[in-house]
């Protein structure tokens, strides 16, 4: 249990730690905002391309192996990133997505084989460390630049602590040699239906929209408010109070759209959360900036909650959920790859934050429509035998 809770504090600190630091970042080794954008698309990318593949490696060497494997190659990307120059900042950057990607597939299952009667419970403890851990990644960032002048360096280095405390926990778990049967292979005819179902690609393009925005203001949104007046430190905590905002409603939200015959409240309610704190920071009044960001924390602990709950909730069979699970993710994080990099490149263009802002809530209003269309009672195999 400890390492589980261990391992999932270090999924999500890693990526949120360096968008305080991005103005440091990206002044002192002379880039562009959107090659600084690249930081965090390079992550995405890889959930993209490898979640396919984690359960085939898992079902190979074992679970407990993949997971201790994955959580080495994130120290090395830690280090790597932190003390080398700019190419092993990306490059390490790659190493950190590869590794994440892995506990991102292989952790709830994990939990679901274990512990098959807390899944509810381990998923909620999952949940809520690996959000804590990721505010505080975004709050102590800046603060710990300041300790004996270790700088953006020293700071993400730092990070590396936790995974070195999460492999030294985790190890004893290499004596098992269980074999992860829980992964079910689906047939090519599965795979075609998940392809043709408008509701599996509604589902795909709320996870990745959602996705697209939380990855993009954990980015840029400290740079945004600097522009604004922020000091850089008050910056970061903007974003750390955004992230501690996600934590309850990893838990609330799943509660409720259990309960409810359908989630189109939910999913509508979600959208408009993004587009109103979005909104509001649009508008720059510092007065209303922790309600904004408060907002947006909201909408994308909902939004996240609910792409999970999706996966299960309109599929039929194991089959089909892992299935769905696969094709969001990787469709899904390949798409939110795209934003900050996106976003960086329109404020090139334009020399303004205005221009990349509208174009979060013209995707905040996408994923209303698609909120909606996925939120509805029903099943991917009866929509694709509707069609």
């Amino acid at each position: 249990m400890i390492g589980v809770i261990l391992i999932a504090a270090n999924l999500r600190a890693p990526l949120t730690s360096i968008g305080s630091l991005i103005t440091l970042i990206r002044t002192d080794l002379g880039i562009s905002h959107a090659l600084a954008g690249t930081i965090t698309t390079l992550p995405l990318l890889a959930f993209a391309l490898l979640s396919p593949f984690a359960p085939k490696i898992a079902h190979k060497i074992t679970m407990e192996r993949t997971i201790f494997f994955s959580l080495v190659v994130l120290a090395i990307g830690i280090v790597l990133r932190s003390l080398f120059g700019t190419g092993a900042l990306f490059a390490g950057t790659i190493l950190i997505g590869v590794a994440i990607a892995f506990g991102n597939v292989l952790l709830p299952g994990f939990i679901k084989m274990n512990f098959p009667l807390k899944v509810g419970i381990m998923t909620g403890m999952y949940g809520v460390f690996m959000n804590i851990f990721a505010a505080l990644g975004s709050g102590l960032s800046v603060p710990l630049t300041s300790i004996g002048k270790i700088g953006w360096e020293g700071s993400l280095a730092f990070w590396a602590i936790p995974v070195f405390i999460a492999i030294a926990v985790w190890a004893p778990q290499l004596k098992k040699g269980k074999d992860p049967t829980g992964y079910s292979k689906a047939t090519p005819k599965e795979k075609l239906s998940l392809a043709r179902s408008p509701l599996a690609w509604s589902i795909t393009v709320f996870m990745g929209l959602q996705s697209l925005i939380f990855y993009t203001l954990v980015t840029w949104l400290p740079e945004i408010l600097q522009g604004m007046g922020y000091s850089m430190s008050a910056a970061g905590w903007m974003l750390f109070l955004m992230q501690f905002a996600i934590i309850p409603f990893t838990f609330i939200i799943p509660v409720l759209a259990e309960r409810m015959k359908n989630q189109i409240l939910l999913s509508g309610a979600t959208a408009v959360l993004f587009i109103l704190g979005i909104t509001g920071v649009l508008i720059g009044n510092q007065t209303l900036m922790p309600v904004a960001v408060i907002m947006i924390g909201m909408g994308a602990g909902s939004a996240f909650s609910l792409s999970m709950m999706f996966f299960s909730m309109r599929t039929s069979t194991a089959v089909e959920a892992s299935d769905m699970s696969g094709m969001a993710q990787s469709f899904g994080y390949l798409l939110a790859a795209t934003g900050p990099i996106v976003f960086g490149g329109l404020h090139d263009m334009t020399d303004s934050w205005t221009m990349p802002l509208i174009m979060l809530i013209a995707l905040a209003v996408v994923i209303l429509i698609v909120g909606i269309a996925a939120g509805r009672d029903r099943v991917i195999g009866n929509t694709i035998s509707e069609n």
